[in-house]
């Protein structure tokens, strides 16, 4: 499975806008502050983790479409190439990167799948997922739970509310991090 998603292949630049912005949300400082989730290599990745699953969720409900499910595909493949440049630039040495990007593959398609199962299941399993995965190296307080249940439930609904169209174009939206912290 993870040949598909993760294979090496050209760029596709009508992804670019796309993964952008995941990338700025998933780097807000918000998160990081009275959200608390880790600000460390693991919380970003967490959060990097949790913005693609909202995408990737949102495209995949087009099954008819086969330009959400290409955009998808340039998506995962841009992430990829972002784990190796990354690791590359933290100084992994070569023979290494490979492993390295396979397991964060790995790790992220994880989350993909506790992810979907907490939206199938209800704001109960979304939690148990999110304490498992966003929050997995700090023990979170009750009311953080809540908040970034009710985060990853909005950014769900907004986009649900954007078409195919839209989304190819990169035009997403996220509700504010605040949103978060408990504020409205």
């Amino acid at each position: 499975m993870f040949d598909r998603w993760f294979a090496r292949r050209p760029r596709d630049d009508s992804s670019e806008t796309l993964y952008a912005r995941i990338v700025a949300q998933a780097r807000r400082p918000e998160f990081y502050g009275g959200a608390g989730v880790p600000d460390s290599l693991d919380g970003r990745f967490e959060m990097l983790a949790l913005h693609l699953f909202l995408v990737l969720h949102r495209l995949t409900r087009e099954p008819a479409d086969p330009a959400c499910a290409a955009l998808a595909q340039a998506l995962a493949d841009r992430a990829a190439a972002d784990f190796d440049a990354n690791l590359r630039e933290m100084g992994a040495g070569d023979l290494g990167v490979g492993r390295r990007v396979k397991r964060m593959a790995g790790a992220l398609y994880g989350r993909i799948a506790a992810y979907e199962a907490g939206l199938a299941a209800g704001e109960g399993e979304l939690r148990r997922a999110i304490r498992r995965n966003l929050f997995g190296t700090v023990d979170p307080g009750d009311r953080q739970l809540a908040d970034m249940a009710r985060y990853v439930l909005a950014a769900h609904a907004l986009l649900a509310g954007r078409s195919a169209a839209e989304l190819a174009l990169g035009a997403i939206e996220f509700p504010p991090p605040d949103l978060a912290e408990g504020r409205r």
